[in-house]
């Protein structure tokens, strides 16, 4: 063979290869590329909030409220006051004579009053405590407490991608739907994910 028959050869062998090199590279270029989704960790964070809460609770008095809500209704004792003194005086009216009844009037008022009073405040004394010990009272009141309601609640989204040796890592409001994303110049584009065929 000759020389120039081997030289053209090569380079018709190198120019179809070049040529068919171009047509490769043009087809690569029309076909979309596509990075592989390798994994998506969903990101939270805690979210405490506090709020009351009330009930109504029954409790039973002790004795010294429930001697407090049986107060008298004459905390003067006027009317034990009274009635001793009507009776003092009547009683001392019968002693004595002239000037000296009226003294013994008098103190017999006075010392009926007295009488009368005291008599009052230990028959009240005493019904109050056989009230307390017959009959326990309850009363219902209303407690309150703070409660904190906790709840967790997505972040973000964290989405590891492969496109051949290269990985990497994006944050996302949301997770992708598919396991594929279309890259153009190397960038994912996260409105266009697919789910692998097959």
């Amino acid at each position: 063979m000759s020389k120039s028959i081997v030289v053209g050869t090569i380079l018709a062998v190198l120019g179809l290869g070049g040529l068919a090199f171009g047509a490769w590279q043009v087809q690569q270029e029309d076909t979309p590329q596509y990075a592989e989704i390798t994994h998506v960790e969903t990101l939270t964070r805690v979210v405490e909030t506090p709020r009351e809460v009330c009930e109504n609770v029954v409790v039973q008095l002790s004795t010294e409220a429930q001697a407090g809500q049986g107060a008298s209704r004459d905390p003067h004792r006027v009317v034990g006051t009274a009635a001793g003194a009507i009776v003092g005086g009547l009683l001392g009216n019968q002693i004595g004579g002239g000037s000296g009844k009226k003294i013994a009037t008098l103190a017999g008022t006075i010392g009926g009053g007295l009488a009368g009073r005291e008599v009052q405040e230990r028959v009240e004394a005493r019904q109050h405590a056989q009230a307390a010990q017959s009959q326990p009272r309850t009363t219902t009141r209303q407690e309150c407490r703070t409660v904190t309601d906790t709840r967790q609640e997505t972040e973000a989204y964290e989405v590891t991608w492969r496109n051949g040796d290269v990985v990497q890592t994006s944050r996302l409001d949301s997770a992708p739907e598919g396991d594929r994303v279309l890259l153009e110049e190397g960038q994912p584009q996260w409105g266009a994910t697919l789910a692998s065929e097959g």
